[in-house]
């Protein structure tokens, strides 16, 4: 890969997490680690990460529990489960979370650091076919080229618009929470950022309003919804 691996680690055995760490690092990744579930699904919020290595038997919010809540709010990023509970009913309850691999401990660094690879192979290779264009009611959205277009119109959107925009599509029909978007966007969730969210949501909705089936509704007091007609 030629940009580096931002992963998440969630893995309390701190000796593991170490080994992780180290090796890992090396590879050229950049590595954060978080001893317990909340903290790990805390800092997802708060930073963007190209894959998560999730322990199943970690305190506070298990693995499954994390990787459930990291999938309503993400779809797309990988996720593999390292975990010491090998049976068939626990790796198929982890790959039915959306999880793309399912890995039993103990296991060899460098098995780990194929299967990783293979994951995000297939991850970017569909993700480059998926930002060739997305659809969007009337629109076409270019989310890495940053263009909205439509039949009569063409417009350069900035890259937090991109960002709010791609993120509404991935949870299109369904509400996306406010706090959500801002950390992911801003990287904190402050009155200030919150108020400029709201700007760019304003404008957003403007941009889409050629296609009467295209509506952003503000559900008060949690987010937005995206609903698409057709």
């Amino acid at each position: 890969m030629e940009n580096k691996i931002k992963m998440l680690i969630a893995e309390d055995d701190t000796n593991l997490a170490r080994a992780l760490n180290a090796y890992l690092s090396d590879k050229g990744c950049i590595i954060t680690c978080c001893a317990n579930g909340e903290n790990a699904y805390e800092t997802f919020c708060k930073e963007n990460f190209d894959i998560c290595l999730l322990d199943v038997m970690i305190p506070v919010k298990d693995g499954f529990s994390l990787a459930r809540d990291i999938r309503k709010n993400n779809h797309k990023i990988p996720i593999i489960f390292i975990s010491e509970k090998k049976s068939a009913e626990d790796m198929i309850h982890g790959l039915n979370l959306g999880a793309d691999d399912y890995i039993p401990k103990p296991f060899v660094l460098e098995l780990l650091w194929a299967r990783i690879n293979a994951v995000l192979r297939r991850v970017y290779q569909k993700a480059n076919e998926e930002s060739q264009s997305l659809p969007l009611g009337k629109y076409t959205f270019y989310y890495t080229g940053q263009m909205l277009e439509s039949k009569i119109s063409k417009r350069r959107l900035t890259s937090k618009e991109a960002e709010i925009l791609f993120l509404l599509l991935s949870k299109k029909n369904e509400v996306l929470e406010r706090s959500f978007i801002l950390k992911k966007v801003w990287g904190d969730d402050s009155y200030y950022n919150a108020r400029s969210m709201d700007v760019y949501i304003t404008k957003i909705r403007k941009y889409l309003r050629e296609d009467p089936d295209i509506n952003l509704i503000n559900v008060h007091g949690v987010g937005f919804k995206l609903v698409i007609a057709k």
